[in-house]
């Protein structure tokens, strides 16, 4: 995916400090998958939800390109999704300020960010978890809760937005009867919408 970056960059479309943003969503398969997850219901009675493809990207706000894409299986917790997401993006674009919704809470993942990969800023809604306790004790989720910046983490949506315009342009439908074809799958649907975006933006 680099050479996508390079081109990006040689078309004007990358600014010089970067922002992107980390989200996940779930795609339908056409085959029922079946494998089911088990939780825990209020009262300890167990119930069972179906599996499903899942997508993590790493988005660039600006251009809508989609840096990285972590492709597994739901229903998971993001968080744990974060690292190997990250990894994979600042191969691609060196990020100067990262958003991420609650799911991502954790002060490891704002640790490995900063000061891991250098990221000057990172902006991560807290999750409102230890209720009883009103500040958080880490440093960086201190800092979420002392100056949270709002206006700066509404441009959260633009991930949202690649979601939303992949599914609407290339399908939110899997045709893959494992996991792997539909993997491969999803990888390739982030392919042709970094494509589409060049072949757009010209020469």
């Amino acid at each position: 995916m680099c050479s996508v970056f390079a081109d990006a960059e040689s078309n004007g479309l990358i600014e010089p400090c970067p922002e992107a943003a980390i989200d996940s969503t779930g795609l339908e398969a056409s085959v029922r998958s079946a494998h089911y997850a088990r939780r825990l219901r209020d009262g300890g009675r167990r119930y069972r939800v179906p599996k499903f493809p899942k997508l993590t990207l790493v988005c660039h706000t600006q251009s809508h390109l989609i840096v990285s894409a972590l492709a597994g299986v739901g229903p998971s917790y993001d968080f744990p999704l974060f690292k190997p997401a990250l990894l994979s993006a600042a191969w691609n674009l060196e990020i100067d300020r990262l958003l991420g919704d609650s799911g991502y809470d954790s002060e490891s993942n704002h640790v490995m960010a900063r000061q891991g990969l250098g990221i000057r800023s990172t902006i991560i809604k807290l999750n409102p978890r230890n209720r009883g306790r009103r500040w958080p004790k880490a440093r960086y989720r201190r800092q979420m809760k002392r100056c949270f910046h709002s206006r700066k983490y509404g441009q959260r949506w633009q991930a949202e937005s690649v979601i939303s315009r992949t599914k609407r342009r290339l399908g939110s439908a899997l045709r893959g009867r494992s996991d792997q074809s539909r993997a491969r799958e999803m990888h390739m649907k982030v392919f042709t919408h970094n494509l589409m975006i060049l072949a757009a933006a010209g020469p």
